[in-house]
């Protein structure tokens, strides 16, 4: 799933290819698209976009006082597609329903932002918000951006969410940004198991769990921002993520996994674990 780095700067690109440009349709390709029904999604046509800005993992497209939120999961991505109309031209014709489609908002220039869906899940969605979107659902909910917790708001939260840490580092209730693999990046970067408690966190942890999620965000904008469009998993830099089987950058040991249903927990057993190897399983024990 796409975390704060890839989302930035995608919202970046696009806001600097369409700021400006008058929104002139929105269609909802996939009964999933929607989930809200007011203000209607037709409510922002006619109104130029503003930018398109980022709040956590999602994607907000502003008009005036009127935002979508776009939230892309898993498998969504949102893209440009074609290519401006030439002054009096006709505009580029527009697939009616591309592959895995879900939304598509079509703008005066003859260019379109595409929602796309891959997989069977549906789950990338829209919300039209009126007035403050971070008083709205889904972004009231969420917590604070990851690269801007301080180390005594971080303490605080440790302290009061009692739970793994790398189940700590992935809520986005508690801080917002942070997904699968930067959440094993940080526990790497820090020398800390996954499954260590949050509560015997706080103190002693706090400044360098803030020092390695700042640094680990900067470094994949840095990256992002250097692409055209935003990439794959598989392409963004990682010392033990997606890594299963491989040597560790830092100490050459084997990177182990702990395999869910939905995801994979990596590590270093000697940078962060004592040497000590994770049941592979949901069972296992939380380690210091």
């Amino acid at each position: 799933m796409p975390e704060l780095p890839e989302v930035q700067a995608h919202g970046e690109r696009l806001s600097a290819a369409l700021a400006g440009q008058q929104l002139v349709g929105f269609d909802a390709l996939s009964f999933t698209a929607l989930k809200t029904y007011d203000p209607p999604p037709h409510a922002p046509v006619g109104r130029a976009l503003g930018a398109v800005g980022r709040r956590g993992k999602h994607l907000l497209l502003v008009f005036d006082d009127l935002t979508y939120v776009v939230h892309l999961m898993q498998g969504g991505r949102l893209r440009l597609v074609g290519e401006p109309a030439r002054s009096g031209g006709a505009r580029p014709a527009q697939s009616r329903r591309p592959r895995g489609g879900v939304a598509r908002w079509a703008f005066s220039d003859g260019r379109a932002l595409q929602l796309t869906e891959a997989g069977t899940e549906r789950r990338a969605g829209v919300w039209v918000v009126h007035g403050d979107a971070e008083t709205a659902e889904p972004l009231s909910r969420l917590g604070p951006e990851a690269d801007a917790v301080n180390e005594q708001q971080l303490r605080v939260l440790l302290t009061d969410h009692s739970m793994r840490l790398h189940s700590f580092l992935r809520d986005q209730r508690i801080i917002a940004g942070l997904g699968r693999r930067l959440a094993n990046e940080v526990c790497h970067r820090v020398r800390l198991s996954p499954f260590a408690p949050t509560s015997k966190l706080a103190e002693r942890d706090a400044d360098r769990i803030v020092d390695a999620i700042r640094s680990v965000v900067a470094e994949g904008l840095e990256a992002e921002r250097a692409r055209d469009d935003m990439g794959a998993s598989k392409d963004r830099a990682a010392a033990v993520h997606g890594r299963t089987g491989e040597p560790c950058p830092r100490c050459g040991d084997t990177v182990r996994a702990v395999e869910y249903r939905d995801y994979v927990v990596n590590y270093c057993p000697t940078c962060q674990t004592g040497g000590r190897t994770l049941a592979d399983n949901t069972t296992s024990k939380f380690l210091k």
